[in-house]
């Protein structure tokens, strides 16, 4: 007895007490597909945050492009009611394109970050589906 495995051991004891046999390819399987979901999971975690970096990194380029032009075009020559309406227009596209940017880069992490999640359930589903499957199939 010295010389069996673990494994070994076990197998006796099931045909001691007439265990079932258990075909556990199937169930190998399934914990694979699991895994490989979990990784596909990740993946597109990972590409929605590098989506998310090179957005803000676009939106950057982007603020400082308009800053030195409007820099450059804000020339506050006039009335001090002109000026004024300058400022305020000025106030107003630098408040338009920040909701936009804002808007664009939640998108961004709200869709990387709901495909997830539903990768993983679709896998749970599918997992209690095959597993099912072949409990079923040896119950036969």
């Amino acid at each position: 007895m010295a010389g069996k495995t673990m494994t070994d051991m076990f197998a006796d004891m099931a045909k001691q007490i007439n265990l079932p046999k258990i075909d556990y390819e199937p169930f190998l399987d399934i914990h694979r597909k699991n895994i490989e979901a979990m990784q596909k999971s990740a993946a597109v975690l990972s590409q929605g945050g590098q989506a998310v970096f090179a957005k803000q990194q676009e939106i950057l380029a982007e603020i400082g492009r308009e800053a030195r032009q409007l820099i450059a075009d804000f020339k506050p020559d006039g009335t001090p009611q002109e000026i004024a309406t300058k400022q305020a227009e000025l106030a107003k596209r630098v408040f338009e394109a920040t909701v936009k940017n804002t808007k664009d880069i939640a998108e961004l992490v709200q869709k990387s970050s709901s495909e997830a999640p539903k990768i993983i359930l679709d896998r749970m589903r599918e997992s209690f589906a095959e597993a099912r499957a072949a409990i079923e199939s040896r119950k036969a």
